[in-house]
């Protein structure tokens, strides 16, 4: 990390973002259940029904010794009841202040725009803390979660050719300009390795 704040807890109008918990897992879990056919098989349930609940939990534990950006639940307000998550992490091969953008809910919790509200918190806090950009990279047939990245003002800079899972984009988010001494070459962002 380039001396650049670590996000751990924020709060909007409906929503808590916080440290993801342990006891938590069997929701992240639902998460690896409902996703698309068309995602990687490695982002699904398996044949032999991996990653378990226990999976996942040991993963919290070890994301919780960790220092670094990661994705944070995100609860509703009042209820106390996690819908999925919402956070930044660095992506080898790009500068450590140029993190990716993630959030992902459960299918119960779609179309009320808690995605949005999630991700546009995340965004402000990296801009009020002096992240440059932002990148987020998302499949060509999820129209929803393209729907937030184009609310959130994130603009397409590269598209792979179409495979098996349908063709990944990448797009880019200027948050602004680079603090002095910081990294990076400040000009055009240009992609770096995109994950399939």
């Amino acid at each position: 990390m380039t001396g650049l704040p670590v996000l751990r807890h924020l709060e909007t109008a409906r929503l808590v973002l916080r440290p993801r918990l342990e006891g938590e897992a069997s929701v992240y879990r639902q998460l690896w259940v409902e996703r698309d056919p068309r995602v990687p098989a490695r982002r699904r349930v398996d044949a032999d029904d991996r990653p378990t609940v226990e999976d996942i939990a040991a993963q919290l534990r070890d994301e919780a010794l960790a220092a670094g950006l990661t994705v944070l639940a995100v609860e509703v307000r009042g209820t106390g009841e996690v819908v999925g998550y919402c956070g930044l992490f660095a992506v080898h091969g790009r500068p450590p202040d140029e993190p990716e953008l993630a959030y992902e809910l459960l299918a119960a919790a779609h179309g009320r725009g808690y995605a949005t509200e999630a991700a546009q918190a995340v965004v402000d806090w990296a801009r009020e803390n002096g992240y440059p950009r932002l990148w987020a990279d998302v499949w060509d047939w999820n129209a929803a979660s393209r729907r937030v990245l184009s609310k959130l003002g994130f603009t397409e800079v590269e598209r792979q050719e179409p495979g098996p899972h349908g063709a990944n984009i990448t797009t880019v988010l200027e948050l602004g300009a680079r603090h002095p001494g910081q990294p990076g070459s400040g000009g055009r962002p240009t992609p770096s390795r995109i994950r399939p």
